[in-house]
């Protein structure tokens, strides 16, 4: 991620527009090659050895921001270590103390000072299997120019300069006091990734539906609050890339910028064009889902199932379901959540706050896959569990006791 040192931005009135790039530029896409064959080739080289090399290219004042900035986000995707064969600090600790007393013996005997021989009585007092110049070299390998590469998560220069304008909006983010969201149309499995993926960041948010099968999400920025504003906003700024999934969203954010901290606005909608850095598993559907839906539809004629329902406001926020059953007589419906492995939550959670606010209108399908401890709770006839997949006469006949039919 960037650091605000790095940040291109201009001003317009009260707004703060970043100053994006165009990922297709043949200019910018030799210049993000350039900066990717260095890190290609870094394996094994030390973080200042990178940095000397790219001050061979990179020019000093505002026309090095963009090349810093890409730099940095390379430097990101690669994974140091520290390269010593003995801990460093404790090295130091021994050599230093060695060094102190033969500088003091040197002195009083008027003769000249020998490092070598003091790195190498070293290696004799901590009984090591190293040269002189291994010591030498171990001696600071934890600072942070020293650390060496081990590997690079490479990526094209076009995907670079995407992921670099995703960055420039980030770093406005971590700067916020508020941020409203409207996302429209999206899919309910859309839906369900983006209010999933707030409670996963832990982000202080209330979401309200809108006309047009829309909703609102309003998040309190990290300078909003008193406390662990930096690790708040990092939170804020990796939901982003969630957001940037969605086809049509408008975030309008409150921005404190600059040493005075002046009050901004930013605006990024999805006509911005920026790309997600993240990998879309949101609208992911497991083949066990997948079998109920064709199980269920060619065997059950007195309901209809939606496996597209749409998301339901509760006293307590927003829930998206699984499927909705629809009992064609009646009209009556119940909600159905499937919980296999790949579901991630708290049941007993999900389950007293459905009960309590959604009583008698839902069907909780948990695998025996599914690692739930029961604790103190007990749960009633709204949870059914289930080996391989769930059958659809199974969960038809707990709505229908449910629903007294």
């Amino acid at each position: 991620m960037l650091t605000g040192k790095l940040v291109r931005v201009r001003h317009a009135k009260n707004r703060l527009v970043p100053l994006y790039v165009e990922p297709t530029d043949a200019g910018l896409l030799g210049l993000a090659e350039q900066i990717l064959w260095v890190y290609r080739s870094a394996l094994g080289r030390t973080r200042g050895e990178i940095d000397d090399e790219l001050k061979d290219f990179i020019p000093e004042g505002p026309r090095g921001l963009l090349p810093l900035g890409l730099a940095k986000l390379c430097e990101d995707r690669c994974q140091f270590e520290i390269a010593a064969d003995y801990p460093p600090e404790d090295l130091r600790d021994a050599v230093f103390h060695a060094a102190a007393l033969a500088r003091a013996q040197a002195a009083t005997q008027h003769r000249s000072f020998d490092r070598q021989a003091v790195l190498t009585d070293i290696a004799t007092r901590l009984s090591l299997t190293l040269t002189a110049e291994q010591i030498d070299q171990s001696l600071f390998a934890d600072l942070k120019a020293e650390q060496r590469v081990v590997s690079f998560n490479d990526l094209t220069p076009e995907q670079l300069l995407q992921r670099y304008n995703v960055a420039l909006a980030q770093a406005l983010l971590l700067r916020c006091t508020e941020m409203e969201v409207r996302v429209y149309a999206e899919t309910p499995a859309r839906f369900r990734q983006l209010f999933r993926a707030v409670k996963f960041h832990r982000l202080i948010c209330t979401i309200e539906e809108t006309p047009g099968n829309s909703y609102k999400l309003t998040l309190n920025g990290p300078l909003s609050l008193f406390s662990s504003t930096s690790k708040y906003g990092l939170q804020l700024a990796l939901f982003l890339p969630t957001l940037l999934h969605c086809k049509a969203f408008d975030l309008r954010a409150n921005i404190r910028w600059g040493t005075q901290r002046k009050e901004k606005l930013f605006h990024l909608s999805g006509l911005d064009g920026l790309k997600s850095p993240a990998a879309d598993f949101g609208t992911y559907t497991p083949p066990e889902l997948q079998l109920f839906v064709e199980a269920f539809r060619a065997k059950i004629r007195d309901w209809t199932l939606n496996a597209d329902p749409h998301p339901i406001t509760l006293p307590s926020g927003i829930w998206v379901p699984d499927f909705q059953l629809t009992h064609r007589k009646t009209g009556r419906e119940v909600l159905v959540d499937v919980f296999g492995f790949w579901r991630k939550v708290d049941l007993e959670a999900h389950y007293r706050k459905l009960r309590h606010e959604a009583p008698g209108r839902f069907v909780l399908c948990v695998s025996d896959q599914f690692r739930a401890d029961e604790g103190d709770v007990t749960y009633g006839p709204e949870v059914y569990r289930y080996k391989r997949n769930p059958l659809p006469e199974e969960v038809v006949r707990i709505a229908e006791q449910l629903s007294h039919l």
